[in-house]
Formats: C-alpha cells, structure tokens, sequence
C-alpha cells in the first residue's frame, strides 16, 4: 500500500503547518517576499555567496531562489518565531523541514504568476487594513510604536511590504487549489484505497452520535415588525430627502455588530457568497447611490446602500434592526415546547413526527428535526469533535432520552428554545468500508490530492530556476530542491 494512515496524518499535519505559516508570514521580515527578475537571481546568488565574514559565516544572505522569489537566511528562524507567537504548533519540524515547505511556497507563488491566476489587489488591500488594524490594538493605537517594532521608517513602505507578503500567499494558495481543483475519485478507487490498507493500519473513529432538535422560536407581534419597518423608512427619508448620512445612521442605530462599527459597510462579490441570499438579491439589484425598501431575513430587516460597483465587486452599507420579543412572546415558546415534550414522553407523538408538526426551524423540522453535521454534511457527529455547545447539552443524554427545555440566546439577543434527543449512536470503531464510506471516501480523495500536488511539484521543480546554498544543501528535503 503506498499511503499508510500515519503517513497521511503526518502529510496533513505538514499542509495545516504550511497554511500556518502562510497565515502568519505577513509578521515576519518582509524581505523575504522580495520578488526578482530571472535574469538577476543567478547574479545575486553569486554576490551573496562571496559576501562573508571573515570567521566564514554569511552576512544574512540569500538561502535560496525559487524562480522570481527568493528566502534569506534569517527567514526561517523569523518563519518559526512568527508561527510560534501566533500560537501554531510546529513541534517536531526541523528546520529543514521548515525551509522546504517555505520553498514549496515560493514555488507555487511564481507559478502562479506564471499561469496568470487572478488574485484582487482590493481584496489584498483590505486584509492589509484589517491586519493593521489588529497590530494597532497592540500598540494601543500607535503607528509610530508600530513602526518601531517593524522597524519601517514609514506607514506607506510598511503597507506597501505587507501588501506584497499577502500577495505572494494569496498566490501560493490560489496555485495550490488550482492544482487540486479538478481532482475527483471514483467509488472503484475508495474500495481499492480501503482494500489496501492492512487491517492493523486502519484507522480507528470515535464514537459518533446523530442528534435531533425541535426548536420554538417567540413570535414577534405585527405591531412591533411595523414598527421596524416604518422605522427604517424613516431613516431612508432622511437620508435621501434630507441628506442624512447612511454610515452614520449605521453606526448609531444598526443592531449588526459586525459591521455596525464600521458604518454597515460590506463588500460582496458576485461569484463569492458572502451575505444570505435575500441580502445578496436586494443589493445587487441597486443602482449605485440607491437606497432599498426594507426587507427581512432571518436575522431581522434591513436596508441597503449601494455605494459603488468595482466590477463583480458591490461596496453596499446597510442597517439591521432587530424586531424586539416581548416577554409574554419568550414565555408563551417555552410553554409551547412543554407541551410538546410532554406529548413525546407520553407517547402521544413521535419525536419526528413533532419536529415536524411544531418546530420552527425550517432547515431541520422536514427531517424529522435531525442535525446535519457542517463539518461532513451528513447526520454523524464524532464526539471528540462536536461543538462545545451542543456536546455540553447532550453530554449526559442516554439514547432515545429527551433533553428537557433548553433556552439559548445568540449574540444579537435572539432566544429560543429547543429539546434534544440522542436518535443513534455508534460506538468507537475500526474503519469499516460500508458503515464510513463517506470519512473513507475523504481520506482516499487527500491521497489523491497529496499525490497529484506531489506530482506537480516534481515537475515543476525540474523547470524553475532553484538555488539552494549554505547548510540547506546538506537537508535531507522530501522535494528534488537540489535536483539530484
């Protein structure tokens, strides 16, 4: 069998690394980002490889040139440092294996550019601001400490390094999917994936549970949802008749606390789902500078302003409000849900039959209230892996037992209630072929990827200009860099 299941576990552990150190590159040097023209790379090896001390070390120099890119000595030791402080593990990868995987990176950067794969300098932009913006909660606001600590002798040379650093993972990311992007498996190739694995190396599941809900929702009055809306047309009147600012109003008055702050402001892409789709349907049928009607989604109502249109990218702003449930609506759902728990125990109705008789959530109630799993979109939620939440309120369930009421409340003070029941449960187990068809499926679908970014690895190893100098020509990598 080429794959064992350690080996896979080890390969996976080595991919979550390599998008760590992606993630948290941008904090490091940035020279290391540096791009050059082919028909320097080879001079500039030169020169650094006569740049030393006189005790014959060098001067951070150049370790290696992957194409247009190249990583300096000092950049592994920062790579570490940065992955580590931002709380990654790399426990048990060497250096060598460290600096491959930062060459893997520069390898799929400038192939990238090669293959001409579209990134949004806009979109860069913006992570740039976030990122920032985050740094700036460290220094309590100061770019000057900023800098400092950076060591950037400005605001504009540090955006324009840290645009560069986002731009080169983008590409690595981008080429990466890219490569695996039409990689698809067949059931004949699971069966023969499942059928070479000795028994003994196969993996082992942990217990899993299906898991059903009925939910009760308190109902908001008309009276109180007129109110909302008749509110929010008053806000557009102003803004529009009177030259009220929409951000302002957004940030005064929108119960959204993700954009609320930030004057209601979004940028969403046609091809990119970003918002629900009523959101999505009403923005981009605006014209620039409108304002919508109000209109409802799940999470409450809302209006929208179409800012500007940047190609397939809509720069909207727009105010939630969030009808308000009053206390005889909250008391009257949970009384509601009693009832209903009181019907199942005696016997009077299936669990099923109830979630689809009275729950009032639309993505569960036509399944018999079950719980679809984000993760594997199927029933089955591994234990070990279940959302804290949800595994502190089933914890305790025997099978077929039923919860009693429980109430949550969301972040934006919405509250319901639910009942809980354990419909299944398997038991820690070997894999078996009929029983986890779909884990065995995704596992046998990793080697599949895993082989063919191998592949196209070792060939485009062989066709980019690659320079590996200093003590890394001594590592042992698990990619041909040397090109033996």
């Amino acid at each position: 069998m080429p794959l064992k299941i350690n080996n896979l576990k080890f390969i996976n552990n080595l991919k979550h690394l390599l998008v760590l150190s992606m993630t948290f590159f941008f904090m490091g040097v940035v020279s290391a980002q540096e791009i050059i023209e082919d028909e320097v790379a080879q001079e500039v090896v030169k020169k650094v490889d006569t740049v030393k001390t006189k005790n014959a070390k060098k001067v951070d120099g150049v370790a290696a040139v992957v194409g247009n890119y190249i990583v300096l000595d000092s950049d592994i030791k920062k790579e570490r440092e940065q992955i580590k402080a931002a709380g990654g593990s790399i426990d048990g990868v060497d250096d060598c294996e460290l600096f491959g995987l930062m060459l893997e990176r520069k390898l799929y950067a400038h192939h990238a550019i090669q293959d001409s794969i579209p990134v949004s300098d806009a979109e860069i932009r913006r992570n740039v601001d976030y990122q920032i913006e985050q740094f700036l909660q460290q220094t309590n606001g100061s770019m000057e400490k900023l800098l400092e600590f950076y060591n950037k002798e400005d605001e504009k040379s540090f955006r324009d390094d840290m645009f560069e650093i986002n731009k080169a993972n983008e590409l690595a990311q981008k080429m990466q999917a890219h490569i695996v992007e039409s990689v698809e498996i067949t059931p004949e190739e699971v069966r023969t994936f499942f059928n070479n694995i000795e028994e003994e190396d196969r993996p082992t599941f942990g217990t899993e549970l299906k898991v059903a809900q009925i939910v009760a929702e308190p109902q908001v009055s008309e009276e109180e949802k007129q109110k909302i809306i008749d509110r929010l047309k008053g806000f557009k009147s102003d803004i529009e008749n009177n030259g009220a600012s929409f951000r302002s109003k957004a940030v005064l008055y929108s119960d959204d606390p993700g954009s609320a702050s930030k004057g209601g402001k979004y940028t969403l892409h046609k091809k990119k789902p970003k918002m629900v789709k009523e959101f999505r349907q009403v923005a981009f049928s605006l014209e620039e500078g409108q304002i919508s009607e109000p209109f409802e989604t799940d999470f409450g109502y809302h209006i929208i302003m179409l800012e500007k249109i940047r190609g397939q990218e809509y720069d909207v702003a727009h105010i939630l409000l969030i009808p308000r449930v009053s206390d005889k609506a909250v008391a009257e759902a949970k009384e509601r849900l009693e009832k209903v728990r009181k019907r199942i125990i005696d016997g009077e109705i299936s669990f099923a039959d109830a979630a689809r008789e009275v729950s009032d959530e639309k993505e569960t109630k036509n399944d018999g209230g079950q719980l679809i799993n984000p993760t594997t979109q199927d029933y089955n939620f591994e234990l070990t892996r279940m959302d804290p939440e949800l595994y502190s309120q089933i914890q305790n369930l025997k099978d077929d037992e039923l919860s009693l009421v429980l109430r949550e409340e969301d972040r934006t003070g919405k509250i319901k209630f639910k009942i809980l029941k354990i419909t299944d449960r398997i038991d820690e187990h070997k894999a078996d072929y009929g029983r986890d068809y779909l884990k065995i499926k995704e596992l046998a679908l990793d080697e599949k990827k895993i082989n063919a970014i191998d592949q196209w690895q070792k060939d485009h190893i062989l066709d980019t200009y690659i320079k590996i100098t200093g003590q890394y020509r001594d590592c042992d990598f698990k990619g041909n860099w040397l090109k033996k």
